[in-house]
């Protein structure tokens, strides 16, 4: 199946995390047979010399004690277990191993991932098989699979019969050898056919990993619309911002009204523009801005003083001045103490330096 020649742009981390969710990464499926199999290999090649004894002790065990042995039901299960316990010992190292191997391959290529999304069924074949049929035939895919297969067979068949051509001769004298010689000599040709074969194994998954990681950058590319539609998403619709920006305002808006009845004085425009102002030395070094509002909102925070007996005075510049340079919350620079110093000392709660704040 053709790419889509209008995907051109590489995955956002977005796109990425959705299909990781579904249990969609790049995955060697190659990979994990060739780790497996050196591990089964190579425990083999060192726990040799364990397997034969075990080898030696069942063998004794079926054919060295048939005179005394009688086949009763309790006689039986003892062999077998004796059996099964020895076939662990040379299994379970193997087993273990390979099993370990497989889990730190698999980890490796795709990290710490669960989905229970790769079990869903998936019905589209079913609705259109022409099309289920287009995928497995037409598929670029179906023919990396085949070639890889191919590949695979190729090496599996040629090195052994290479390794058997070189070594004919060596056969007819193992008609004069014993039974151990024979043995050693059958397993350490099978080693080296499989220790060969592993070369051209590992050419074929080193390309599987290659071809699976970029095969799966090409799947996950996305056109410029799809980006773009993205990045809308993640920024937010511009309607929905503003109704978020509206309610933050509201909400910014009744703090700022609840701390108008703390202020020490309001200062006005006189009807433009409204600032409230606070000092207590032991809060800030300097009077602080509770409120401020232009029209409307200015309106509101001397209706408020006026409830709450909170002196109201007009100063055009200071307002203007406070207004533009001054945040709520924020201290007012030192260029406007004289001036806000001036109105204060004019309060009568300022004045009364024996009243208690």
């Amino acid at each position: 199946m053709a790419k889509d020649p209008s995907k051109t742009e590489k995955a956002t981390d977005k796109r990425r995390t959705k299909a990781r969710e579904k249990g969609s990464v790049a995955r060697s499926q190659e990979l994990p047979k060739l780790t497996v199999l050196m591990a089964g290999l190579f425990t083999i090649r060192y726990t040799l010399d364990n397997i034969y004894e075990e080898m030696r002790e069942i063998f004794q065990m079926f054919l060295g004690q048939q005179v005394a042995f009688t086949p009763t039901t309790d006689e039986v299960t003892g062999l077998m277990w004796a059996m099964s316990a020895k076939l662990a010992i040379m299994l379970l190292p193997i087993l273990l191993l390979m099993a370990i191997t497989a889990y730190i391959t698999q980890r490796w290529q795709v990290g710490e991932l669960w989905s229970s999304k790769v079990f869903d069924p998936d019905f589209s074949n079913i609705i259109n098989p022409m099309a289920g049929l287009q995928r497995l035939l037409i598929n670029p895919r179906t023919l990396v699979q085949l070639g890889k297969q191919v590949g695979m067979a190729f090496a599996i068949g040629l090195v052994p019969y290479l390794i058997l051509k070189n070594r004919f001769n060596e056969f007819l004298p193992l008609f004069y050898q014993t039974t151990e010689t024979i043995a050693a000599f059958l397993l350490s040709n099978g080693y080296d056919m499989v220790l060969y074969t592993l070369g051209p194994l590992l050419v074929i998954v080193i390309l599987d990993i290659w071809y699976t990681r970029w095969d799966y950058e090409e799947n996950l590319k996305m056109t410029k619309d799809e980006v773009k539609d993205e990045q809308k998403q993640s920024l937010g619709d511009p309607a929905i911002k503003q109704k978020q920006k509206q309610k933050m305002m509201e909400v910014m808006q009744r703090r700022m009204l609840q701390d108008v009845p703390k202020a020490d004085v309001i200062i006005t425009n006189p009807t433009h523009i409204a600032c409230a102002l606070r000092y207590n030395p032991t809060e800030s070094p300097a009077p602080m801005l509770l409120a401020k509002g232009g029209d409307f909102m200015a309106e509101k925070i001397k209706d408020i003083a006026r409830e709450h007996n909170v002196p109201i005075r007009e100063n055009k510049p200071l307002a203007q001045a406070l207004y533009k340079s001054v945040e709520i919350g924020q201290v007012i620079p030192e260029d406007l103490y004289q001036a806000v110093a001036s109105i204060l000392a004019q309060l009568d709660k300022f004045r009364r330096f024996s009243r208690p704040r």
